[in-house]
């Protein structure tokens, strides 16, 4: 939610990569997923996907202590008119913290939410927004490959959560995540998913609305 009274989607999540790159092979891989051996057929050939899957996960300790990566490549402009590719990266202001497998398995279904709600009673939690910058030859309509972590980083932001909007199952039915969903400067790369995940959360949205 923007100042302005306009607002803006971005996907990102605490994996650095995405399985696969195009929208036929995600629903494969989902289809596959819940069988061992068509799985293994598939990330025989798919090395990106088999990293995802092999790639360790911890629970943090909280929402706040966490990294989160843009999933897909948007062109950046700037006042100028200089134009570059770009993925987002999110880092806490506390810092990234996980906890170990035992203690993870200690913890209450909704210890992260209840977790949040309390850090937030003793003053806002801050993630620190930046722009990886794409080098020449790196994939930017390919998220399933990272670019190295030596590319360059531009700070844009800082995003303060100051409390916990009061549960509204109306208003959660109406929620909307469009990826292309855009401010002026930004514009999609030619990554396929963003078309992909734009239509079928439009279509999830609208299940909801309809009580489906």
């Amino acid at each position: 939610m923007l100042p302005n009274g306009a607002d803006t989607d971005i996907v990102a999540h605490s994996y650095d990569g995405f399985p696969v790159a195009k929208p036929d092979e995600f629903v494969t891989f989902l289809r596959a997923l819940p069988e061992l051996a068509r799985l293994a057929e598939f990330t025989a050939s798919r090395p990106a996907a088999r990293a995802f899957l092999e790639h360790p996960k911890p629970t943090p300790v909280s929402y706040g202590t966490e990294a989160y990566f843009g999933v897909a490549a948007f062109l950046f402009s700037n006042s100028s008119g200089t134009t570059r590719h770009g993925r987002y990266r999110f880092r806490p202001g506390a810092g990234v913290s996980h906890l170990s497998a035992a203690d993870a398995a200690k913890m209450p279904e909704q210890f992260l939410a209840e977790e949040l709600d309390n850090r937030l009673r003793r003053g806002p939690v801050t993630i620190h927004i930046s722009v990886q910058i794409a080098a020449d030859g790196d994939p930017v309509d390919d998220g399933s490959r990272p670019w190295p972590s030596d590319r360059p980083e531009i700070d844009v932001g800082t995003l303060s959560i100051t409390r916990i909007v009061p549960a509204d199952d109306e208003r959660q039915r109406d929620l909307r995540f469009i990826p292309t969903n855009l401010v002026d400067g930004i514009a999609p790369s030619a990554d396929p998913m963003l078309v992909a995940r734009t239509q079928s959360y439009r279509i999830s949205a609208d299940r909801r609305e309809a009580g489906q």
